[in-house]
C-alpha cells in the first residue's frame, strides 16, 4: 500500500473550493482509501498562516483539529532534534530556495521512509521525491 506525505499545498486546496487545486486534489482524495498520510505540526503550522487574516480562520483551525485526530493520518510533532535535523538541510542548501517548513518536510519524509508527497512544489524533485501534482 502506498504511503503518502501531505504538503500544505494538499490541505489547502483540499479545504478550500476557492482553490484552483481543489478539484483535482478532491479527485485524487477520493481514490486513497485507506492509504496512511503523513504530516506535520510545521506543515499545519503553515497551512494555519495560510489562512490566518481571512473569513475562512476559524474553518481552518476546526480542520486542523480534524486532521490531529483523523484516522489513517499521522501527524509528526515539532521537536528540537527535527527543526536541528531540518536547519541541517537548510544550511547544506545555500543554493536552493527551499524554506524550513520543506526541509522540516525532506527530513521527516526520509526518517519515516516516504518518496511521494502530495504537492506541486518542485523543491520535492530536487531532494529525489516524486511529487504527485506536477
Amino acid at each position: 500500500m502506498s504511503r503518502y506525505f501531505v504538503d500544505a499545498f494538499y490541505w489547502i486546496a483540499l479545504f478550500s473550493h476557492r482553490d484552483q487545486w481543489h478539484r483535482r486534489v478532491l479527485a485524487f482524495d477520493a481514490t486513497l482509501g485507506d492509504a496512511p498520510l503523513y504530516t506535520t505540526d510545521e506543515v499545519l503550522i503553515e497551512f494555519l498562516a495560510f489562512y490566518g487574516a481571512t473569513d475562512l480562520r476559524p474553518r481552518a483551525a476546526a480542520f486542523v483539529q480534524t486532521m490531529l485526530q483523523a484516522a489513517g493520518t499521522t501527524v509528526l510533532p515539532q521537536t528540537r532534534a527535527g527543526f536541528l535535523d531540518a536547519l541541517a538541510l537548510y544550511q547544506a542548501r545555500p543554493d536552493k530556495q527551499y524554506s524550513l517548513t520543506d526541509c522540516v518536510s525532506m527530513q521527516a519524509m526520509r526518517r519515516e521512509g516516504l518518496t511521494d508527497v502530495l504537492t506541486n512544489d518542485r523543491h520535492f524533485t530536487q531532494e529525489g521525491f516524486r511529487i504527485l501534482f506536477p
